[in-house]
């Protein structure tokens, strides 16, 4: 496996909170870092479209507990089999701008659900797909807007780099 990775991808990991994790460690790690985002988004999809009060509020405490915790539930599908796959380590821990953009998403995955239960599919599909495009985005480019946000009101990322 490759022990650099381009600097976009350092980045934008490292707004997500991943700046004290080595790039060696992220390089091999790097694309995988996605897994959980990209299942987030299928299944916020899939109650969106259905639009399915019961699977946004299944997601729901998924979204929670990866907030709480430093290993989203999703890393675990990784951690525990996919990783022996691909040859490579375990997930590090989420750093605090990811799990506040879990704690965002499972909020929003609950006000979504309870617009569609109370039958105003409107309100439910804009939440709705505001929601999975953000998830997607994060999924798909590794820039996570919450994240962003956490940055912008707790301070940059600190990535030691070994210069100076």
């Amino acid at each position: 496996m490759s022990s650099k990775i381009d600097a976009k991808t350092l980045h934008r990991l490292d707004i997500q909170g991943l700046d004290q994790v080595p790039e060696d460690t992220l390089a091999p790690l790097a694309s995988w870092l996605r897994l959980p985002y990209v299942l987030c988004a299928a299944m916020a999809t899939a109650g969106v479209s259905l639009a399915s009060p019961v699977i946004l509020w299944l997601l729901a405490p998924i979204a929670l507990l990866a907030a709480l915790f430093p290993v989203h539930p999703f890393d675990l599908i990784y951690n525990h089999g996919l990783r022996h796959l691909t040859g490579t380590g375990p997930f590090p821990a989420r750093g605090a701008p990811a799990r506040f953009a879990c704690g965002l998403g499972g909020v929003w995955l609950v006000g979504t659900g309870l617009a569609f239960a109370a039958g105003n599919m409107m309100l439910g599909m804009v939440l709705g797909w505001f929601l999975v495009g953000l998830a997607s985005l994060v999924a798909i480019s590794n820039i996570c807007i919450p994240s962003m946000v956490f940055r912008a009101i707790f301070g940059p990322p600190q990535r030691n780099t070994g210069a100076g």
